[in-house]
């Protein structure tokens, strides 16, 4: 693969070293798109070094969720041997945020199928390279299938698919639900009600969407929708979370919910805060009750909604781990910082036999700035705690 002049050689040797697929093709199909940098921070860059990844975090450096969710997906199956190809990946469209995060349900196991992102019929240059890498091979799940459609979308010919339909977004997660569930061969014990209307308190239901493959369904803010309600009866009063404070998801939809199942609901008053509450938290089998070290996660910024699809595969693998979210892609919110002091791993004796947190960072410095991924870096690293710190 050539490169054109044009491009920075820090922010190529940034690609080239690890996120070929992250940034391929919003242009040319055999050029690679560059990592952005500030102009302070190519100064400090060696060989893509610390925009690329640092001791504790990696990044996926994509300009866009559409370089993101190949960078993601390309990350997860290197397609280098049958074994690191998937069986299929899943299509969705760009300009869906909401299909995207149902579909993250598809990522879990036994399916454990990527997103890859398309212009609505259209596959962009960065999913056209991801799927010539992929190769998917077919999923028995999907009686041979290489890729599922959501919505509008369509897979290149060549590939054997299945598509998912709904008018709108609640029969289409309904949708998605039904055939998550048909993979599996039943339903699951819980789901997440998200908002339909505010998809930063949405963004975190699709991590552990891809964890667990308990599904997302989406709710109106003051009324539960009927194709909603109709896919919970289907799951057989389940546990039901609801995500987000009552002037996302009203009270009243609580209510209505509480006859269908029980009920209870993950709150923080901001977007950043009520990841970190979705982080913290733990019922039983659900959640993922992060309350001490040793632990993936996923950051991502709220004005990139579709980001949060993009690494739904990070968090179904690998170093399993939440979502949490950034505001500003300069300033790393109290909440989230109190978060990961509190997590930070400790060593006494010997570090080599401690654990250790990895954070995934999610698009180019647009997104997450290279001094906030190095203070993420900082809270992530595994501390020495000595006798008078006890």
């Amino acid at each position: 693969m050539v490169a054109p002049a044009a491009l920075r050689p820090v922010a190529v040797l940034a690609a080239a070293a690890l996120l070929a697929f992250a940034g391929a093709g919003c242009g040319d199909g055999d050029s690679l798109v560059e990592v952005q940098l500030k102009e302070e921070t190519k100064k400090q860059t060696v060989l893509g070094f610390p925009a690329v990844a640092t001791k504790n975090t990696t990044r996926i450096g994509g300009e866009d969720p559409l370089a993101d969710a190949a960078g993601a997906a390309s990350a997860v199956y290197p397609g280098v041997t049958r074994g690191s190809r998937p069986g299929a990946v899943t299509l969705v469209d760009s300009g869906d945020w909401r299909a995207a995060i149902a579909a993250a349900v598809l990522t879990a196991p036994p399916l454990r199928a990527p997103i890859l992102l398309t212009d609505g019929e259209d596959l962009p240059n960065a999913t056209s390279t991801a799927l010539d890498s992929l190769r998917p091979t077919g999923a028995r799940a999907l009686r041979g299938a290489q890729a599922v459609e959501v919505g509008g979308t369509r897979a290149p010919d060549k590939l054997r698919a299945r598509r998912v339909g709904g008018k709108d977004a609640f029969t289409l997660a309904a949708a998605i639900d039904a055939l998550a569930t048909d993979i599996r061969g039943r339903p699951s014990q819980n789901i997440l009600i998200v908002s339909r209307e505010d998809p930063s308190f949405a963004m975190p239901a699709a991590a552990w969407a891809a964890k667990s493959g308990d599904p997302v369904l989406f709710t109106e803010r003051g009324e539960l929708p009927p194709a909603t309600r109709r896919a919970i009866r289907g799951h057989e009063r389940p546990g039901i979370y609801v995500l987000g404070p009552p002037d996302v998801v009203s009270e009243r939809v609580e209510r209505q919910l509480r006859g269908l199942g029980r009920v209870r609901r993950i709150a923080g008053r901001g977007p950043v805060e009520n990841a970190v509450a979705f982080a913290r938290y733990a019922n039983a089998t659900f959640g993922w009750g992060l309350r001490d070290p040793g632990h993936g996660m996923v950051v991502a910024n709220t004005e990139r909604t579709l980001d949060a699809a993009a690494g739904a595969i990070l968090s179904a693998s690998g170093k399993y781990g939440p979502l949490l979210l950034v505001e500003d892609a300069d300033v790393l919110p109290r909440s989230l910082e109190s978060f990961l002091q509190d997590i930070q791993p400790g060593y006494r004796f010997d570090p080599v036999r401690g654990v250790y947190n990895h954070a995934w960072v999610m698009g180019d410095e647009s997104a997450v700035s290279v001094e906030l991924q190095a203070r993420i870096d900082e809270l992530s690293e595994i501390v020495r705690i000595r006798d008078e710190d006890l």
